[in-house]
């Protein structure tokens, strides 16, 4: 039986995977798919990350090439492909877990094939970008066009000519709209106006000044997730896109039509997709046997650690306990804080 069982081998679990080694406790990952690389190798073609490469590495491996550059879709794959060979992590691939049951004091973990695992402690490092977030809109079952989450979008060409709205005031709801522009006519539309934060203010990237004022170490998760108004991060060419409304930007329409939209000035107009920018959710079927998410189905922990399920921690989980969480940058100190958990149960439960 292992100390731990880790749930998902992207980014978080392949964090926790380094920190528990140190550690020197038993464990095995488990993962859905056949490579180390969460969540990246879906997402659209063009996708960069917005932190520099010496800002975006998982513990005991830096990002390698150009610290300053700003690394693609592809590389972060091959990043932490590289990350789990080099540390020799025990990943079992194709293990999509079905099921965690708590049995006494440890945890049976059944997978999709059938196999059986047992564990003192679990981690589910699945993280929220397996589950997009899809808002039903007035008038939603009438509409004849396409729905479809960013998280299904790719590239532009299959959208050419299309008159097509963006939902999302974010970092991606902004890229794949100003990308979408070129070849399609475009509106970013949301509840509130895109906000936008200089990339590189007095000449540094802003993550310097993030880590220079220690932001990242702010543990002020409840705080963090009231927040309701992150910026995009734009060296430039983003907000000069939207100015020249290329894409426009409109405040989020009122309904849907059988054609189209209605917006709240009532025009309406005929739209032939629709793309959902609208984030993520943490809610994996693994679980729903354990108590442990609140009626609004939030996860409940501190820290990390379950509330109502002595022995089962998360990670990867956006605010989990700084700005930070649930990216690159933040999924080695969220680790290092569970496995520290971690060892302070299993001490206590051998008592």
């Amino acid at each position: 039986m292992d100390d731990t069982l880790v749930i998902g081998a992207g980014q978080a679990g392949l964090a926790a995977g380094y920190v528990l080694k140190q550690a020197g406790l038993t464990f095995t990952l488990l993962d859905a798919t056949a490579t180390p690389t969460g969540s990246w190798p879906h997402y659209y073609e063009s996708l960069r990350l917005f932190s520099p490469a010496r800002f975006s590495s998982l513990p005991g491996y830096p990002f390698p090439g150009d610290p300053y550059r700003y690394p693609c879709r592809d590389e972060v794959s091959a990043y932490l492909q590289a990350y789990a060979e080099h540390f020799s992590l025990p990943i079992l691939f194709h293990q999509e877990v079905d099921q965690v049951k708590q049995v006494g004091s440890h945890f049976q973990v059944m997978a999709a094939t059938g196999t059986s695992y047992q564990a003192r402690t679990v981690i589910a490092a699945t993280g929220p970008f397996r589950q997009p977030h899809l808002p039903v809109f007035p008038g939603q079952e009438h509409f004849q066009g396409q729905i479809l989450h960013a998280a299904a979008y790719r590239f532009p060409d299959p959208f050419r000519g299309q008159r097509v709205l963006v939902v999302g005031a974010g970092n991606s709801a902004v890229q794949i709209a100003v990308e979408l522009a070129k070849v399609a006519q475009v509106t970013l539309t949301s509840r509130r106006s895109v906000r936008f934060l200089p990339q590189r203010p007095w000449g540094r990237d802003v993550h310097f000044w993030m880590g220079l004022l220690g932001v990242d170490r702010l543990a002020w998760p409840s705080l963090w997730q009231r927040m309701t108004s992150n910026p995009v991060l734009d060296a430039g060419p983003y907000q000069a896109a939207i100015a020249a409304s290329r894409p426009d930007w409109r405040p989020l329409f009122e309904r849907l039509t059988p054609q189209g939209v209605m917006w709240t000035n009532g025009q309406a107009e005929a739209v032939d997709t629709i793309i959902l920018a609208t984030g993520y959710q943490f809610q994996p079927a693994y679980l729903s046997d354990l108590p442990v998410c609140d009626e609004q189905g939030r996860v409940q922990h501190r820290r990390g650690s379950s509330v109502s399920v002595p022995g089962l921690f998360f990670l990867g989980l956006s605010y989990q306990r700084t700005y930070a969480s649930a990216t690159l940058r933040g999924a080695g100190p969220d680790a290092a804080v569970v496995v520290r958990q971690i060892q302070r149960h299993l001490h206590t439960a051998r008592q």
